[in-house]
């Protein structure tokens, strides 16, 4: 069957397949900066409730270290900006790749001739 697909469609079908590897590596990116955003959050959160003079540790490493509610605040804050931030770059890529997979798959449409081809 392969032999009777061009080289050219067999090389976009390839690039399909490559495009869809990074869209669902991307989802995978995207699931696990939600959930370590969402854990930042929380932890932020159940940190405000706290006295301002309660003892505070935050982890660095492996190591479990003593620092002021304030200063814990402001680093949960900054990576709760950096996730976010980190979010908004894999959701651009993810519209990027998405783009690239539908002018893919419509070149492999053409390419074959028929409208209801299917790449797998």
């Amino acid at each position: 069957m392969s032999s009777e697909i061009p080289p050219q469609v067999q090389n976009q079908i390839a690039q399909l397949q490559q495009v869809q590897q990074q869209a669902q590596s991307l989802a995978i990116q995207k699931s696990q900066v939600e959930s370590l955003q969402k854990e930042s959050e929380m932890a932020l959160e159940e940190l405000e409730k706290l006295d301002d003079d309660a003892v505070v540790y935050r982890t660095v490493g492996d190591m479990q270290i003593r620092c002021t509610k304030e200063d814990a605040i402001n680093k949960l804050k900054e990576r709760c900006e950096t996730l976010g931030l980190r979010l908004q770059s894999i959701s651009r890529q993810e519209e990027r790749i998405s783009k690239r997979f539908a002018q893919l798959q419509e070149q492999i449409k053409q390419s074959m001739g028929t409208q209801g081809f299917q790449a797998q």
